[in-house]
């Protein structure tokens, strides 16, 4: 049939317009998250939208955590919360190359 090879005959390849990491990548290296992407793709591949967005809520929530590293943000701001908290109640103090007081330079 001449439908099923469209693509091949046309020579594009849909996958790579459709998943942002399977694109072509500088120097032939797989993107950050392509891992992540593809494990989200092959868990929703054939079940269909409603049941894909189900079963598949793990690999989108890797995934999407990969793209926007948004608990990474969270869990920064909460250390960093708590240290400046500590320095207010005095239990902390940074050292001196974390306050900007560089060594002296020969």
């Amino acid at each position: 049939m001449p439908f099923w090879e469209l693509q091949r005959q046309l020579g594009i390849d849909v996958d790579q317009w459709l998943l942002r990491q399977s694109m072509a990548q500088p120097y032939g290296k797989a993107g950050a998250c392509h891992a992540f992407e593809r494990e989200w793709v092959e868990c929703g591949h054939g079940l269909g939208q409603t049941r894909a967005r189900r079963e598949c809520q793990p690999e989108y929530e890797d995934f999407m955590e990969c793209m926007h590293r948004t608990k990474l943000a969270v869990r920064l701001r909460t250390i960093l919360e708590q240290r400046d908290k500590m320095i207010k109640e005095g239990k902390y103090t940074p050292p001196d190359y974390h306050k900007g007081k560089e060594e002296p330079r020969p």
